[in-house]
């Protein structure tokens, strides 16, 4: 009876061992996968080649017919290793359904560029259709393709890892008022002065159009006195509506 309990203690034990490190191993696991919150509400993962949702439709801000929202107190949650890092910019791998990632870049203004922007017809962003609506939109076209970093600011134009597919309501409406607060202090502030500037595009599961970006910005070497965003814009566009999950459209 003794040797009995005994082995049951053990097998217990032992289950509970095991128990303890795969949760060890997942929760480290998820760590090692770069899933973060987004918002600061629930994991998100990021656009990669990962089985798990890139993002959970129901922590999505709703949109109100703001083009965008602010994120908590408005202030980007930058890494101490990212606010002392040196001018440079990196644009993240398209992932296995040809999706953009983050794109992050420490801006300067000597980096921006001096000559005109090139074509960029030639990209095909993931879920892109040339689609127009003249009656509602007065550049007719539904979609754009949208720099995550604006060429303005860096440079960067026909390139596939810095292109999405986006409404002529987020490029115009929504994106271009904080690029233009993010030029406007690289032309104003000391050269050499940087700006940390982030764009992450938001999918939901495998849907090929994202649903919105989220943009922060920081200059480093005043405290964000200069620029300072952290803000949600919505991928939409008013009177018409969007299947992420293909790209296709129609009048609401």
């Amino acid at each position: 009876m003794k040797k009995r309990r005994s082995v049951i203690v053990i097998r217990l034990f032992l289950g509970l061992l095991a128990a303890g490190l795969f949760a060890m191993l997942f929760f480290w696991g998820i760590r090692w996968m770069g899933v973060v919150d987004l918002f600061g509400r629930r994991p998100v993962s990021p656009a990669f080649d990962n089985p798990l949702d890139t993002f959970d439709a129901d922590s999505l801000p709703v949109f109100d017919g703001s083009p965008s929202v602010t994120l908590g107190d408005g202030v980007p949650a930058f890494t101490d290793e990212e606010l002392a890092a040196s001018p440079g910019q990196t644009l993240s791998p398209l992932d296995s359904l040809g999706r953009c990632g983050p794109a992050f870049a420490v801006i300067t203004r000597e980096m921006m560029p001096a000559e005109p922007r090139g074509e960029i017809g030639q990209i095909r962003p993931s879920g892109w259709h040339t689609v127009k609506y003249p009656e509602l939109i007065e550049d007719r076209y539904l979609y754009n393709r949208c720099h995550l970093i604006a060429y303005a600011l860096t440079g960067e134009n026909a390139n596939e890892k810095n292109l999405i597919t986006g409404t002529r309501f987020l490029n115009v409406e929504g994106m271009l008022p904080y690029e233009r607060q993010a030029l406007r202090y690289l032309e104003d502030a000391p050269a050499g002065s940087r700006l940390l500037y982030r764009v992450t595009p938001v999918f939901i599961g495998r849907e090929l159009v994202c649903r919105g970006v989220r943009m922060e910005a920081y200059s480093a070497d005043d405290g964000g006195r200069g620029c300072c965003f952290d803000v949600f814009v919505f991928n939409v566009q008013p009177g018409i509506v969007i299947d992420y999950a293909t790209g296709e459209s129609r009048v609401e």
